[in-house]
């Protein structure tokens, strides 16, 4: 389904995600709570998922990321999950269970995770880990990658919550990161012009020419079409025409 969240780079300070990952974890939580065990069996926005497979995945997301910061703080390699296969066979085997459980199992694990990141000395931050796709950061995207995790997959569940409710900080600072991203993906996305109209930002995807389109609007519906959690409705186009076809971020 999907590998996750590696944020690397961006403007993420350390204690503005850790209050915005509180904030984020306690607000899914609340809505998650109210599900019912039907409600939980029912399709997520996720092709192939429930929201029961989200909140499991979720839940797991958690733990993997517990044990990256145990191994910032102590020295001593850990990871994220066994491998991609371990992942998707966590996530399927929990993803039928009550809703009650399911949420609580996101609450404790989420719980272990700001634990463990209150109890990081500040140089672990700047340790080494290495993601179970092989991404190899230091340790200080753990929290912006488990904020991203939260508030993308809130979105995912189909609940209410919607890409205008991200933070403006989570916002501002994710949207520079995708479109480095995009930018490494050499010939996977047109050559595309981003203008922020919220902010008055832009962004460059590609090696523009004179007739590379440019798409315009607030940089959280910019964030989501990227993202994929959006086709866009909202966004302007000049000239006129569909939006550009994005790859598979996330």
């Amino acid at each position: 389904m999907m590998s996750g969240m590696v944020i690397c780079g961006g403007d993420f300070p350390a204690e503005q995600a850790l209050s915005d990952l509180a904030a984020a974890t306690e607000r899914l939580i609340g809505a998650s709570s109210v599900l019912s065990d039907a409600a939980v069996r029912e399709a997520s926005l996720l092709p192939g998922w429930t929201r029961g497979h989200v909140l499991s995945h979720l839940a797991r997301n958690a733990e993997g990321g517990t044990r990256l910061l145990g191994w910032a703080r102590t020295g001593v390699p850990s990871y994220e999950y066994e491998s991609l296969q371990a992942r998707a066979a966590a996530i399927e085997a929990g993803a039928g269970r009550p809703a009650a459980v399911l949420v609580d199992d996101v609450r404790r694990t989420a719980a272990a995770f700001a634990g463990a990141a209150a109890g990081m000395p500040p140089p672990a931050w700047r340790r080494v880990v290495r993601y179970t796709a092989g991404q190899e950061p230091l340790a200080e995207v753990i929290v912006p990658s488990r904020l991203a995790e939260v508030l993308i997959h809130h979105v995912d569940l189909d609940i209410g919550f919607r890409p205008a409710d991200w933070p403006a900080s989570f916002v501002s600072g994710l949207l520079p990161v995708l479109v480095s991203d995009l930018n490494g993906r050499a010939g996977q996305m047109r050559a595309t012009r981003l203008s922020a109209s919220d902010t008055g930002r832009a962004f460059a995807i590609g090696a523009l020419t004179p007739r590379s389109p440019k798409v315009t609007g607030p940089e959280h519906e910019l964030l989501a079409w990227l993202l994929g959690r959006s086709a866009g409705p909202r966004l302007d186009r000049e000239p006129a025409g569909p939006l550009p076809d994005v790859p598979a971020i996330y």
